[in-house]
């Protein structure tokens, strides 16, 4: 049916054998054992998820869900299925651990702790081995504009080293992908390996046999988005008793927080993060803001403007005491975030203590200390910061348990806050 169709990219009319990857017979060599949680990085041994590579040991791709993209670019011809990226100077910016926390295959089971210094690995590189990074460190400045406020309100000064009279931040930022280790990520749910396997594989539309048919491979890479993390002040303080740590753990939100809508407080609370840690790291500790992609609570996008739409609807108008339920009716569950894995890049960065949490959500707070993370204070939004369209949010989380002094009653959760949809 495709003898119309211009040659394109790797079709070239030269038939090409498909290659399955789902039963171990197919495999071109055993796959290299990965001891996870080991104390060093030669012991616990590589990650390799690139397909048709020798000794590949994970399921999956690598550059989560931009690996489809990576697909596409090598089907359209413009990428070299055997390419190799060329890693001189990409070495981290900064060093980060390795932490005690490194060594505990419970701490940390959804991304590679070493996955930063594939360097580490030049023995098994050198004998052909495809190790990629999975985490990448780098250094930049950044500008919000919610900073150049604070030093014009005295809030902030600038002190030519963190921060610039301009508003500028110096900051170390991480970008991470995530890698799953699938036993570990079973047991956080608290179910068996088995069935997060078979839900992964079913629920995917049996996108990655080998969940089911490879019980041998114990590591995944999922295609779904990473995490950034943001560091401000020395990272080389991280781990270190003494270090006072504030943090803001922050899940994406793409209308707020790169478009400025008002509907939610997710861009006033960030910048205040980034204000709170900005002021730890001026006062010797270290601030981190963690960024991880999960829009719309991780139901995605469309699903969070269809029920904007139903809450600006609604009989009675757009109201806190419905605000959950709105969501519950399109998607079928309130939130899917499931910050169950969340602390793992806190254990990552050596934390052990958070002196500033600058975050009034349970459902983060919970799994923190339950990791076994102490939080000294828990740092609110300062009201003045929630934008008027955002009140119903706000109230109805903290009916909802978030940290707060004031909890709403009955009556004014009953009370439409949020403008229509025409306002």
């Amino acid at each position: 049916m495709d003898q119309d169709l211009p040659t394109r990219g790797n079709d070239r009319q030269i038939p090409q054998p498909i290659v399955l990857t789902s039963h171990p017979g197919n495999s071109s060599s055993a796959p290299r054992p990965v001891l996870w949680g080991a104390g060093d990085q030669k012991s616990r041994g590589p990650v390799i998820a690139t397909p048709r590579s020798a000794g590949r040991n994970a399921i999956g791709a690598h550059s989560g869900s931009y690996s489809l993209y990576r697909a596409l670019a090598v089907a359209a011809g413009q990428l070299d299925a055997d390419h190799k990226p060329d890693l001189t100077n990409t070495a981290p910016a900064e060093p980060i651990g390795p932490f005690p926390q490194w060594a505990d295959g419970g701490k940390i089971v959804s991304l590679d702790p070493w996955g930063h210094v594939p360097g580490g690995f030049a023995e098994d590189i050198a004998a052909g081995a495809d190790v990629r990074p999975s985490i990448a460190v780098t250094k930049a400045h950044i500008n919000m504009p919610e900073i150049g406020d604070a030093i014009r309100a005295g809030r902030l000064k600038a002190d030519g080293e963190i921060l610039a009279p301009n508003g500028d931040i110096r900051v170390t930022k991480i970008a991470i992908e995530p890698v799953w280790q699938l036993e570990g990520v079973a047991r956080r749910f608290g179910i068996r390996e088995t069935e997060l396997r078979r839900h992964l594989f079913e629920h995917t539309g049996g996108m990655f046999p080998e969940l089911v048919t490879r019980p041998d491979l114990k590591i995944f890479l999922p295609p779904i988005g990473g995490t950034t993390v943001y560091l401000f002040g020395d990272p080389r303080k991280l781990g270190r008793k003494e270090t006072i740590i504030a943090c803001r753990v922050h899940d994406e939100c793409n209308g707020s927080d790169v478009f400025g809508s008002d509907i939610c407080t997710c861009r006033p609370y960030l910048a205040h993060g980034v204000e709170v840690c900005v002021q730890t790291a001026q006062e010797g500790g270290v601030g981190a803001v963690v960024y991880n992609r999960k829009e719309g609570r991780a139901l995605g996008e469309v699903t969070k403007f269809l029920v904007y739409n139903a809450r600006k609807r609604q009989e009675g108008g757009d109201r806190a005491d419905a605000y959950f339920q709105r969501t519950e009716c399109v998607a079928g569950v309130q939130d899917m975030r499931f910050q169950e894995l969340m602390p793992d890049v806190l254990h990552w960065l050596g934390i052990s203590r958070i002196d500033r949490l600058v975050s009034m959500s349970n459902m983060k707070y919970a799994p923190i200390v339950a990791s076994g993370i102490e939080v000294v204070e828990r740092i609110p939004i300062p009201d003045e910061l929630i934008p008027a369209d955002a009140r119903v949010e706000m109230d109805a989380k903290k009916a909802a348990g978030y940290f707060t002094d004031q909890v709403p009653d009955s009556a004014e959760l009953g009370i439409a806050k949020g403008r229509g949809l025409d306002a």
